[in-house]
């Protein structure tokens, strides 16, 4: 279709403006040209027409998606699906754009309703984006190996970890004591194990803590992801959660850290699909032991948004003991940036300086701190063929260059502290930021 073609169509138009048709003709055709932001355009001319225009909307979704917009095309895609009888296209740009935006979950969980409501639905690119097995009607067995990441024993412990007294206080009450003096807690009728969940912004250590608890009591670390549990055949989910337990339970003492846990346990009343809520359940069966002896199975839930969690699972037994993980305080800051610039080039650096002016900067910043000092020092070095010391000018004007990056979290972690609060579950943060109640 060429120029002329195209001019030809738009005059057409000029004498028909509200012919739907002919406009949603030339909106198809552009976009087949690539010249997404026309065809914009006249998909939206249409829905100034006739505002629940479906193959507009469409279009209009195909575009946001082309263009790399993909949270404004699931936006517009959601609306279709909720006007009952969405077509597969609908379905498969919808689990597309999902993937983009790293919403794993909730591809899998669409792909499973849909399938389930046109069993012979298959798509082939999905599944291998998704990490599928194959499509047949069951699914093969897994290697739990595989399947849970890696077990070990962490070669840190509580010594490693700088500052964060608090954190580590509270850890040793609820799991390292009860370990090293079982005889002690068997008097008073308590079991040792349980669940312990640490949240704060990213980048702030909870990961590197769970493993220090586990080197402190020598026990196995087991750490699980969401993408070792999720599988896409109903069902394989909740064996799979139910197998990283067994193996934790085998081999007791165990410490099971499961990172970014909201995604496995977001609330179920924010959830749509059933294949989710059947996984929430799974998980607090598991943590219950109802079934199975948790003694000696220490579970550590890490996340950045615990007000995402279903509030069963903070009910006694499961993750009784919520701890806030905040930013690195002085003495640890001062570790982590010892620890970072160990071995290479240095000139004498003060660290007093450089604490003042990184309160709130998590670990994650520090390192990216470091990163840029010694990029600039690379360049000079390039320069002169010998390596430059970092000074601490160095590092100072690195500081300037990379904001904390735990400021946006405090800001959301602010407002729910203040106004969604009612148990005091987040009075930690308000004593972080000096807030009285």
């Amino acid at each position: 279709m060429d120029q002329e073609s195209i001019d030809q169509l738009k005059e057409a138009l000029s004498f028909s403006p509200n012919n739907i048709p002919l406009r949603l003709h030339l909106a198809d055709l552009l976009f087949k040209l690539k010249r997404f932001d026309e065809s914009e355009i006249e998909f939206q001319e249409v829905l100034s027409f006739q505002a629940e225009n479906t193959k507009a909307k469409f279009g209009l979704a195909t575009i946001y998606f082309e263009k790399g917009n993909y949270s404004v095309c699931n936006v517009v895609l959601e609306e279709l699906i909720q006007q009952k009888n969405a077509s597969e296209e609908v379905y498969v740009l919808h689990m597309k754009a999902l993937i983009e935006e790293k919403l794993f979950s909730d591809a899998i969980n669409i792909y499973q309703e849909y399938q389930i409501e046109h069993p012979g639905f298959v798509n082939m690119d999905l599944e291998e984006k998704l990490k599928i097995h194959s499509s047949s009607s069951e699914a093969d067995e897994m290697d739990i190996s595989d399947l849970m990441g890696f077990m070990s024993k962490p070669d840190v412990n509580f010594s490693h970890v700088g500052g964060m007294d608090v954190v580590k206080k509270e850890i040793e009450m609820k799991i390292i004591f009860p370990l090293k003096h079982p005889e002690m807690y068997k008097a008073y009728g308590k079991k040792t194990g349980g669940g312990i969940l640490l949240y704060g912004p990213p980048g702030c250590g909870k990961t590197f803590i769970a493993k220090a608890t586990a080197g402190e009591v020598n026990a196995q670390f087991i750490s699980v992801g969401l993408n070792d549990i999720l599988d896409m055949w109903i069902g394989n989910s909740e064996k799979n959660l139910h197998e990283v337990f067994e193996r934790a339970r085998a081999y007791a003492p165990c410490v099971l850290f499961f990172d970014e846990i909201d995604a496995l346990g977001a609330s179920r009343s924010d959830m749509r699909q059933s294949a989710g809520r059947h996984l929430i359940n799974q998980f607090l069966l598991e943590l219950d032991g109802v079934e199975s002896n948790n003694d000696g199975v220490l579970v550590l839930g890490a996340t950045n948004s615990p007000w995402h969690l279903d509030p069963a699972f903070r009910r006694p037994g499961r993750f009784d003991r919520i701890i806030f993980v905040p930013p690195p305080d002085d003495t640890a800051r001062e570790s982590i940036f010892k620890l970072k610039l160990e071995n290479k080039p240095l000139d004498k650096i003060d660290y007093s300086k450089i604490i003042k002016l990184t309160k709130e900067y998590s670990g994650a910043d520090i390192e990216a701190i470091i990163d840029i000092a010694i990029e600039s020092k690379l360049h000079e070095s390039m320069k002169t063929g010998i390596p430059q010391p970092i000074q601490t000018k160095v590092i100072l004007n690195a500081i300037n260059k990379h904001f904390a990056s735990t400021k946006e979290w405090f800001t959301q972690a602010r407002n729910f502290a203040l106004y969604a609060n009612e148990s005091g579950l987040y009075d930690d943060i308000l004593k972080y930021l000096n807030i009285k109640k």
